[in-house]
């Protein structure tokens, strides 16, 4: 099976799952519009893939650019089918310490994690609702949406924000010709964990290659909700697959009570 979509805009691309993601398309064929905050990397993808890399510096947190943005990309590539929003920050808080926790990183983490993508999600809405064939939404969330890690509050809410408001988009969306995918993640050895250390953050998790490749089979198999690894908790994988499921019964059984008042 091919990957069902021709032309991904790519949010998050300069660095980490972004930028694997971003490269296993273009070897694949697939046409990636590569977006990320800095102007020198995107110029970088951009030569290093000629023909099917284009790029666009952009800061999502400056929400008020966003629908400039989509209008001036979608008339400038209007075969875009997909968006695939992977940008995220990660930091530590202890608030048994409220004095260590800095509010201001904590609402910028809040931002980038959740705010700026369904605020991008907003802007190309309307471009994909009016799109003639299949299009497609791809969240790149984690497992702690599920199961939060104490010590990664604002992560781990900033993602389950996420989680929750992707489902809610699928069943939004049920009517028309955009599916919502998302992929769950676990812990990748990429730039996210740098605030521990390079030589520790750089190491912890499932190696970048194995969780793109395992995340890309992910997509072509068409499921929309796609579990890469799991919480480094023995049984972890399974009784959270149980907890999704039953969760995703309620959760349908839920949104059509409601249509039905």
């Amino acid at each position: 099976m091919s990957f069902p979509y021709k032309h991904v805009l790519l949010i998050g691309a300069t660095s980490g799952i972004g930028k694997a993601m971003a490269e296993r398309l273009i070897a694949e064929g697939v046409k990636v519009t590569a977006v990320g905050r800095r102007k020198d990397a995107i110029e970088e993808f951009e030569k290093a893939h000629p023909g099917l890399a284009r790029g666009a510096a952009l800061d999502i947190t400056q929400l008020d650019k966003l629908p400039g943005f989509a209008k001036h990309i979608t008339e400038a590539s209007p075969d875009i089918d997909c968006l695939f929003l992977n940008a995220g920050m990660q930091r530590p808080f202890d608030f048994s310490r409220p004095e260590s926790v800095d509010l201001n990183v904590f609402h910028a983490e809040t931002t980038v994690n959740y705010t700026s993508l369904v605020a991008v999600t907003h802007a190309f809405l309307p471009f994909l609702i009016a799109k003639e064939g299949p299009s497609g939404i791809i969240f790149t969330g984690t497992h702690l949406s599920i199961v939060p890690a104490a010590q990664l509050p604002g992560y781990s809410a900033s993602k389950a924000a996420l989680n929750v408001f992707a489902m809610c988009l699928r069943d939004q969306l049920r009517n028309t010709q955009i599916k919502v995918t998302e992929i769950a993640a676990p812990a990748v050895k990429t730039e996210l964990h740098d605030y521990m250390g390079l030589e520790v953050g750089r190491n912890l998790g499932m190696p970048l290659d194995k969780f793109t490749e395992e995340a890309y089979q992910g997509l072509l198999s068409g499921e929309d909700t796609i579990a890469v690894g799991a919480i480094m908790i023995p049984g972890a994988k399974d009784a959270m697959a149980d907890i999704v499921a039953k969760r995703r019964t309620i959760f349908a059984s839920l949104a059509e009570l409601i249509r039905s008042r």
